[in-house]
C-alpha cells in the first residue's frame, strides 16, 4: 500500500506595495476620526436663574478644513432628543444660515480663524429660561469631508429659583491654616539663622580671647619671644 504525502504549500505575501498600501489606507481611515471636534468649553455644565438668559457655548475644529459642515443643537426631553436648531456651513467662510424649531433662542455663532486651526463658534443663546429649558443639551457636527464621521458635546443647563450662596468656611480654614503654617515656618527660618549668626560671632571671639591669652601665659613663662629671652651683651674683658 503507498502512502502519499500531501504537502501543503505556505501562503504567499503579495507584493511589497499591497503590504504599504494597506497600511497607508489604515492610518487614512483612522486619522479624520479626530479631524474634526466639537467643544463646550472647560466647564460644561452652568446653574441659572429661572427668567435669565443664558448661552449654550459649542465650537468646532477642523485641521483639514471644512466642506459643508452638518450641526445642531439638541435637547434631551426626557430620553427623547428635539431639536433645537440647525443649518450647513459651506465653507469656513460662510456665514450659516439657521433653521430654529424652538422659540426664545438665538444663534449668535461666528467664524473666526486661529493661526494653527481654524476655531468657529456655533453657540446660541435662551432667553428668559424657564424649568423646562432645563436639561443637556447636545452639539452635533458632521464634515463630509472627512468621510461624514459624526462628532458631538454635550452642555448641562441646571436652572433654579435662585443661586445658591457658595459656603467658603471651609476654604477659609484651609487657606488660614497653609498661611499659618507658611508664616511658621519663614520666622523658624529667620531664627535659624539669626541663631547660626551668633553661634558663629561667639565662636569668633572665643577664638580671638584664646590666642590673647596664649601669647600672654607665654610671655609670663619666659618663652621664645618674650623678654625672658633677652640676653645680656658679653663684656669686654
Amino acid at each position: 500500500m503507498e502512502v502519499q504525502w500531501v504537502g501543503v504549500e505556505p501562503p504567499r505575501l503579495g507584493p511589497p506595495h499591497t503590504a504599504v498600501g494597506l497600511i497607508v489606507s489604515i492610518l487614512l481611515a483612522l486619522w479624520p476620526a479626530q479631524a474634526l471636534e466639537m467643544f463646550v468649553g472647560k466647564i460644561p455644565f452652568l446653574e441659572a436663574v429661572n427668567g435669565s438668559t443664558v448661552l449654550l457655548p459649542c465650537s468646532y475644529a477642523s485641521c483639514i478644513g471644512i466642506k459643508n459642515l452638518y450641526f445642531n443643537w439638541q435637547f434631551n426631553d426626557n430620553g427623547t432628543m428635539q431639536k433645537v436648531c440647525e443649518a450647513t456651513i459651506h465653507s469656513e467662510e460662510s456665514t450659516p444660515h439657521l433653521s430654529i424649531f424652538r422659540e426664545r433662542v438665538e444663534f449668535i455663532g461666528k467664524n473666526h480663524h486661529n493661526t494653527e486651526k481654524k476655531m468657529n463658534n456655533v453657540s446660541i443663546l435662551l432667553w428668559n429660561i424657564t424649568f423646562e429649558d432645563g436639561g443637556k443639551y447636545t452639539c452635533f457636527g458632521r464634515n463630509p469631508k472627512e468621510k461624514g464621521r459624526n462628532h458631538s458635546a454635550v452642555f448641562t443647563l441646571v436652572v433654579v429659583d435662585e443661586l445658591r450662596v457658595v459656603d467658603n468656611t471651609l476654604a477659609k480654614i484651609i487657606g488660614a491654616c497653609v498661611g499659618g503654617s507658611l508664616a511658621f515656618l519663614i520666622g523658624f527660618m529667620l531664627i535659624k539663622n539669626f541663631t547660626l549668626y551668633v553661634l558663629a560671632k561667639l565662636e569668633e571671639k572665643n577664638k580671638e580671647c584664646l590666642v590673647t591669652s596664649s601669647g600672654i601665659d607665654n610671655t609670663e613663662n619666659g618663652l621664645s619671644g618674650s623678654k625672658a629671652d633677652t640676653k645680656p651683651t658679653p663684656k669686654k674683658k
